[in-house]
């Protein structure tokens, strides 16, 4: 799939995910996409853990109340980043845009390869989520998890949220109000 048409079908996708598994190949090549994403100072800090261990999935599934792909999730690919990152650039860390650059490229494969996902990453904040994933994975005390992809074959086809035409969000050389 072309780059383009993959960022024009991207879509957040909160629905049912096929009972299939997602193979470890395809795994490897989205996360792969993620690795090859500019990262601030090329410092590269960014990491992942896929999850697809039917035992791991089963558990993060039970941990959603009411997100269908989280339940339904094949497989589950979290982000990691440091808790306190050290400063890189002028006082200034950028370990959270590396990781939303990484995310974004991930995004984009998944899409390419025929499943679906949705950005998880509020949830992760509440109720100690993303410590007590982190604790399941096996994350150092220094890390946390920043963003959850979960990943599957979506069952359903869902129409894309229109996005606000060019002339609304984008200019040429001046701000326009």
């Amino acid at each position: 799939m072309d780059v383009f048409d993959a960022i024009t079908r991207r879509l957040s996708y909160r629905g049912v995910f096929q009972d299939k598994p997602v193979p470890r190949v395809d795994l490897r090549r989205i996360v792969q996409a993620g690795l090859q994403a500019p990262s601030g100072k090329n410092l590269q800090s960014t990491t992942f853990v896929i999850v697809d261990d039917p035992e791991l999935v089963n558990m993060m599934n039970a941990l959603h109340q009411s997100n269908v792909a989280m339940r339904q999730a094949r497989a589950f690919i979290a982000c990691v980043i440091d808790k306190d990152p050290e400063p890189v650039y002028h006082g200034h860390s950028f370990q959270i845009e590396d990781c939303a650059a990484a995310v974004e490229n991930i995004l984009l494969a998944v899409t390419a390869l025929g499943y679906a996902t949705v950005w998880i990453d509020g949830w992760l904040r509440l109720e100690d989520h993303a410590e007590r994933i982190g604790k399941a994975l096996d994350l150092p005390r220094e890390k946390i998890i920043r963003v959850l992809l979960p990943i599957g074959i979506p069952e359903e086809v869902v129409p894309r949220k229109e996005k606000k035409p060019f002339e609304e969000r984008a200019w040429f050389n001046s701000y326009k109000r």
